[in-house]
């Protein structure tokens, strides 16, 4: 089986702006820079044909490429309890289309349509015991922002689990195009 997701890296510049907020929250598992992305299209665990075939359907998927900015920060939670801490990315409306466009493709192969509502973000930190500080990491980000920055390929990545976490392998890469 093979645990596939779609998403995009920001650039290093933006990844070690990013990296510099870590610390300060109870609780937290900071991502590291290999792990920092943005996912389009969370695809689970497949068998190799349809992986195979998902990587031939993301090749087929047309958009312009665009650029994007962090804008401020936020918290999932679960039941209540926060579970990871985000940054978030502004403008919302191309990457959500591109979003939209790769749930479309991957419907097409028989795959089940995304339920969840896509909010762009970045994952920051999970955590699973009741983190302490939030308030005051959220406060003091808030108004995190950057220059934009190019969006020109998504990747296809496989996830693998381990005892430190889920490390990412990109697999496939595809450029942004009309």
């Amino acid at each position: 089986m093979h645990r596939l997701f779609v998403g995009f890296r920001p650039p290093s510049a933006i990844r070690a702006q990013l990296l510099a907020l870590a610390g300060g929250v109870s609780g937290a598992r900071w991502q590291k820079d290999d792990q920092l992305h943005c996912t389009l299209r969370y695809i689970g665990e497949v068998e190799r044909p349809v992986a195979e075939d998902v990587a031939t359907a993301l090749g087929a998927v047309r958009f312009a490429p665009f650029e994007l900015a962090l804008a401020g920060v936020g918290e999932f939670d679960s039941r209540g309890r926060p579970n990871a801490l985000w940054a978030g990315l502004r403008p919302h409306d191309k990457v959500a289309q591109l979003h939209q466009k790769i749930d479309q493709a991957m419907v097409r192969l028989g795959l089940p349509p995304e339920r969840r509502a896509y909010l762009p973000h970045i994952t920051l930190a999970r955590m699973n015991a009741p983190a302490g500080a939030n308030a005051r990491f959220l406060d003091t980000h808030a108004g995190l922002a950057s220059a934009p920055f190019p969006v020109d390929s998504f990747l296809l990545y496989e996830s693998h689990l381990g005892r430190e976490g889920a490390s990412y392998e990109a697999i496939g890469r595809y450029p942004l195009r009309v």
